[in-house]
């Protein structure tokens, strides 16, 4: 990867609707070299998709939270299992497994409180695996879906 790729990577951070005409202007590229490129990008997984954005607040989505699971054992068939699961929860947005005490961080969203109650209990409570959770609210969102440093 050049810079040329990494200008054209940042330049569909920003803007992922950009036509390859618009992108080739941007990276002083012409048409065909900067398709080419593109093509080669998404070939090797630099670019791994492209979707849209949306503001949860429009949509109704108004509670967030970070729930910290630990669990009751490490052991391959409970951690799949866990994760497993947690992929079919579409309220989780992230999870991400941590070193040391929590072992897992979730990233949830829900329309309210009594839709996190009951997500809590019916749910993630219930996860295979699951010793302790503990969640806290989020009170503000300082930076969300940043540009990746390309640096």
């Amino acid at each position: 990867m050049d810079d040329v790729d990494r200008k054209i990577l940042a330049e569909l951070q920003q803007d992922g609707r950009l036509t390859v005409t618009e992108l080739a202007e941007r990276v002083q590229l012409s048409l065909s070299p900067c398709h080419r490129r593109v093509r080669g990008l998404e070939r090797s997984g630099a670019i791994a998709g492209y979707r849209a954005y949306l503001d949860p607040q429009a949509l109704g989505l108004t509670f967030e939270s970070l729930v910290f699971i630990t669990m009751t054992a490490a052991d391959r068939l409970t951690l799949d299992a866990f994760e497993s699961a947690v992929r079919e929860l579409p309220n989780v947005l992230e999870a991400q497994r941590l070193f040391g005490d929590p072992d897992y961080l979730l990233r949830v969203m829900t329309r309210d409180l009594p839709a996190f109650q009951q997500l809590y209990d019916d749910h993630l409570a219930t996860l295979p695996g699951v010793q302790r959770l503990t969640s806290t609210l989020v009170m503000k969102t300082v930076a969300e879906n940043r540009p990746l440093p390309l640096g």
